[in-house]
């Protein structure tokens, strides 16, 4: 499952990440960051792996269409982290 611009904004809000810090846990430079989640452009499959992978390293789960309410892919939080930016 890919991940949506709109579900790492709320990651990493959920996990209280700047984009620098997102950045720096993905090994990917903060415009990637940046540009993907202002919708400029959608980063390569193994970038989009790195952002989920530390996001879920993080505790954060993404959730696809359907498993939310009313619907749509979200996130969730499982356990609070210690690594603020």
């Amino acid at each position: 499952m890919t991940i949506t611009s709109e579900q790492s904004r709320a990651a990493r809000g959920l996990v209280d990440w700047s984009q620098t810090k997102l950045a720096e846990m993905s090994n990917l430079s903060e415009s990637t960051i940046r540009d993907f989640e202002k919708g400029r452009r959608i980063p390569v499959i193994n970038n989009l792996a790195a952002i989920r992978a530390a996001l879920e390293a993080a505790g954060v789960s993404f959730l696809a269409d359907g498993e939310t309410k009313p619907g749509g892919p979200g996130v969730r939080l499982h356990k609070r982290c210690e690594s603020k930016a």
